[in-house]
């Protein structure tokens, strides 16, 4: 009989048998999923801001900066563009964030006026009885999504004010993300068994290099779509235009599905106000979306994100059931890692096996 097939097989039963266990003591791994659920958070804020303040850091090293006086500066250039925001931009956002609170049932009221008043429209009129329903159906369904929306904004500002995780740790990790950035790789390396560190001095630097492209361009891209949106709402009379389009901003983070999410309290929104404003919403985030998509985009990612579209929806759909929107978010950037590892795995498997 053959020999490795044996050894396969016998290995299979072992890694089944040591999951079968694990699952019989997982309360011992319960203090291991509190810690990376607290710091879950801070880490993901972390990288993503060293990613888009790591170049500047470079450049003023360049100009005979120092590093930590550079990191210093950077501080306070940021220290200056949180002054800015909250002096400038989060008057008027925390005004409409709490109006669209204040008027959820104006708002529910609105929706059905609109809705009775597609009812009775004598081309609606020609469907039968029966297929009201669906209308009825739509409006449940619409003012549940008026609430849940209203339910959350004012639970994810409230939850922002105490935040004093986020604001204790992400400076302080952030900083030594800054300071350290040239000894982490050379340490991870040095890990490694000697005859495999140069590729895993390269998988390091495709999966620096892939990171750099995502949160790059993801940034670049929610700046964009919330400027446009911004200025196209504005344009056609939508009400609370500054908290839709910043929605629309966030939610771009996430890759096809953002686009979509962002908009749905916009239309909401405007279909509180008549079918025709509907119209004008859908435009202006078709037009955004399509500028972002196809000028924008291509230009900032290039062949940085290798990933077939399919594999990005699923990819997000499992995620997204598993943990919500961070782990929308996160899905893709970890989906590339594990790539380019098993990737270079395979092909260093393949060259000592010959």
């Amino acid at each position: 009989m053959d020999k490795p097939y044996y050894r396969r097989s016998l290995g299979i039963i072992m890694a089944l048998t040591i999951i079968y266990l694990l699952s019989k003591v997982s309360f011992i791994f319960n203090p291991i999923v509190t810690l990376v659920q607290i710091l879950i958070v801070p880490l993901t804020i972390s990288a993503f801001l060293y990613y888009l303040l790591r170049p500047i850091v470079i450049y003023l090293e360049e100009k005979r900066m120092n590093r930590i006086l550079s990191i210093l500066l950077i501080y306070l250039m940021f220290a200056g563009v949180i002054t800015v925001f909250l002096v400038v931009v989060w008057p008027p956002l925390e005004h409409q964030i709490t109006e669209f609170i204040n008027n959820v049932p104006k708002l529910i009221n609105g929706l059905q006026a609109q809705m009775n008043e597609i009812q009775e429209n004598r081309y609606f009129s020609m469907f039968n009885e029966s297929d009201l329903s669906i209308t009825n159906k739509l409006m449940e369904y619409a003012n549940s999504a008026i609430q849940a929306a209203s339910g959350y904004i004012s639970h994810v500002f409230s939850f922002l004010n105490d935040f004093v995780i986020v604001v204790g740790t992400v400076p302080i990790m952030l900083y030594y993300m800054l300071k350290e950035d040239r000894r982490v790789r050379p340490m991870l390396v040095s890990a490694l068994p000697t005859k495999y560190r140069e590729d895993g001095d390269q998988v390091l630097q495709e999966i620096d290099g892939m990171l750099r492209g995502f949160i790059a361009g993801r940034m670049i891209d929610a700046v964009v779509l919330t400027v446009m949106s911004l200025i196209g709402f504005w344009i056609i009379g939508l009400p609370y235009p500054l908290m839709l389009s910043l929605v629309m901003g966030l939610f771009s983070f996430i890759p096809y599905f953002g686009t979509l999410l962002g908009a749905i309290p916009s239309v909401i929104v405007a279909f509180t106000i008549s079918p025709a404003m509907v119209i004008w919403v859908i435009v202006v985030v078709v037009v955004s979306h399509q500028i972002e998509a196809n000028l924008i985009s291509p230009y900032i990612y290039g062949r940085t994100i290798n990933i077939h579209p399919l594999t990005t929806i699923i990819l997000l759909l499992i995620a997204g059931d598993f943990a919500g929107i961070l782990g929308m978010l996160l899905a893709i950037p970890v989906y590339m890692m594990m790539k380019i590892i098993a990737i270079r795995t395979f092909k260093v498997y393949n060259i000592h096996k010959t």
